[in-house]
């Protein structure tokens, strides 16, 4: 197969959305609109990949720095499709091979119908292979008109007549060219039109005047090509994906209690058996192991979540780890790189922040637990806190396997706790406990008689 390069179309305003964030940078299922079409345009394995901006072009620099492979161009003004192709001309000058034509805001073109696109275009020899749909209602869509079962033209629906937007197969706006011979070509499009701009499908009558070939490859499913242009749509459109997603999931055995109301990202993975209850969100590339049990309210953001664990109702977990046959919740907060051991429970409004909680060990009720190592079957009683800022820093505070750590505890970071150490309820502890030694730091408790009813009298005097 000859070389595969791909431009991507990121340059306009999106007015519609009415937002100060680039159309193509609004979220969809988990990630940014734009970064669907870049990964399913990395699964052609191209030579290039050079995206079209112009409208907010730094911000879009910015957001997608982490692809060093991209090339950017930059179209100022904005004058049509024809008129942004040209700008990549600068990248592709010289180049051979194929060129896949892609909008960055139609996110759900899968890799597979841009394959079966390259391959018709390969097999065909042809110049230009167009991609169309069949939908019911076309109203905003170019539409494909054909001679004798070919493509002819393809008309703007403000440039059509009565009788041409009757037609129901549209243009999808994806194509694939053969560069040679392309941008000279691109060049003669005229702006003869109801907008005053370079229409690129124009091509596509310019290639069969000049009896170059143009195929098309229609899609089965159009929502592959549908296109956000405004809020409703990226809506549509996520409903769509996680519609889809949740599917597949329940297909590769996955209970979903309640499809609808479960928000799950393309890019999770999730084992056979698994539990997932109603209003739960599971986001980014987190992984959730077999035969676990997710309850309502929960959100699971980019983590682990291994074996036979359970998250109980209305739990948060972000950056974090779940190890097997471990508990978390209810009303639980794990972040910044929390690791739970197995079989580890972690209680009611019980907080975790870059601490690790050993095998077996359990903070049932109440705790903050930040920046902590825990060891092996550690009691952590209710009420407890690490104090890991000092005021410049923050500090390491270490409970080492089998100590016991009484209700109402304060440990004030850097401080260690030794091997079943037992600190007593009500205890600040400022220095190290040796292993096996009890912690107390509260005086003898002292009862004074009468002292109610004399604060009575004094306060009516």
């Amino acid at each position: 197969m000859s070389d595969v390069h791909i431009v991507v179309l990121a340059a306009g305003k999106g007015t519609r959305m009415k937002s100060a964030v680039p159309k193509v940078l609004h979220q969809l299922a988990g990630k940014p609109i734009i970064e669907h079409v870049l990964a399913a345009a990395a699964a052609l394995s191209p030579r290039s990949t050079t995206v079209v901006i112009g409208h907010q072009a730094e911000e879009l620099r910015s957001a997608l720095a982490r692809h060093p492979h991209l090339q950017f161009v930059v179209q100022e003004p904005q004058l049509g499709t024809a008129h942004a192709l040209l700008t990549a001309e600068t990248v592709l000058h010289g180049k051979r091979g194929t060129l896949i034509l892609l909008s960055g805001d139609v996110p759900a073109l899968s890799a597979p119908t841009l394959q079966s696109l390259i391959q018709v275009h390969t097999e065909a020899a042809a110049a230009a292979t167009v991609m169309t749909a069949i939908v019911p209602n076309p109203h905003g869509y170019g539409r494909i008109i054909r001679d004798g079962g070919k493509i002819a033209r393809i008309v703007e629906e403000k440039d059509a007549t009565g009788e041409e937007r009757q037609v129901q197969e549209i243009n999808a706006g994806i194509y694939a060219f053969d560069l040679p011979g392309l941008f000279d070509a691109v060049r003669s499009i005229g702006a003869a039109n109801a907008q005053r701009e370079y229409y690129l499908p124009d091509l596509v009558s310019i290639y069969r005047a000049g009896g170059r070939r143009v195929e098309t490859v229609t899609v089965n499913d159009p929502v592959e090509i549908q296109g956000i242009n405004s809020r409703r749509e990226l809506a549509d459109l996520a409903r769509h994906i996680r519609r889809r997603t949740n599917d597949t999931l329940m297909a590769a055995g996955v209970t979903l209690l309640d499809p609808d109301t479960a928000y799950i990202d393309p890019d999770a993975v999730i084992g056979t058996d698994t539990v997932i209850h109603p209003g739960v969100s599971i986001e980014g590339p987190t992984q959730i192991g077999r035969g676990c049990t997710v309850y309502p309210g929960v959100r699971i953001t980019r983590s682990r979540i291994a074996d036979d664990a359970a998250v109980l109702d209305h739990s948060i977990i972000v950056d974090s780890s779940v190890g097997p046959g471990a508990s978390v919740g209810p009303f639980a907060h794990l972040r910044s790189a929390a690791e739970v051991g197995p079989h580890a429970k972690v209680g009611n409004f019980v907080e975790l922040k870059k601490t690790v909680l050993g095998p077996g060990s359990k903070a049932s009720h109440l705790a903050y637990l930040g920046d902590a190592v825990i060891g092996e079957s550690v009691n952590i009683g209710a009420g407890t806190i690490t104090c890991n800022y000092d005021g410049s820093r923050k500090q390491t505070t270490r409970i080492e396997d089998g100590a016991f750590i009484g209700s109402d505890t304060q440990l004030i970071a850097p401080v260690t706790v030794g091997r079943n150490a037992y600190v007593g309820t009500g205890t600040t502890i400022r220095e190290d406990v040796p292993a096996g030694a009890l912690a107390v730091s509260a005086g003898r408790q002292r009862n004074i008689e009468g002292w109610v009813e004399q604060k009575r009298k004094k306060a009516s005097e």
